[in-house]
């Protein structure tokens, strides 16, 4: 392992299923001036959705089906990411549930912080290392 540090202004990365879009709109709405002070990317609708019911500027990648997930993986593996906020949906079967897991998966591995619903994104929010450079140790390949 080996450490790297996370900035205090931290790269969160917005994911949502389509039946949790408008929870996941809700809670940014909740948090926005705590968001605006962070930098923000999105998979496609969901970045697009955010950017227009808040007016916070994010970084839109492609639709999660169509590999924003995967983009998103890449940036988590890169060190370009450092919270994920992934509101998934439990009830509903999704046809690209490989890429989900993966992008957990890596998520996981590069040991960052990971909210699947409104209360876990509400403790890592609200938790004093948000604003904190931090410490994180990761797999060293290289």
């Amino acid at each position: 392992m080996t450490t790297i540090e996370s900035p205090a202004i931290k790269r969160i990365a917005l994911v949502a299923h389509d039946n949790m879009k408008d929870e996941l709109l809700a809670w940014a709405a909740d948090h926005r001036t705590e968001l605006a002070q962070h930098v923000l990317v999105g998979t496609g609708t969901t970045g697009r959705l955010v950017a227009e019911h808040t007016g916070l500027a994010v970084e839109r990648l492609r639709s999660g089906p169509l590999g924003g997930d995967q983009q998103l993986g890449g940036r988590i593996a890169d060190g370009l990411v450092d919270i994920l906020i992934f509101f998934w949906d439990p009830l509903e079967p999704q046809p690209h549930d490989p890429d989900i897991k993966a992008l957990l998966r890596i998520a996981a591995v590069w040991n960052i912080p990971v909210a699947c619903n409104r209360a876990s994104a509400d403790f890592i929010l609200s938790s004093p290392l948000i604003s904190a450079p931090y410490r994180r140790d990761v797999p060293q390949y290289l």
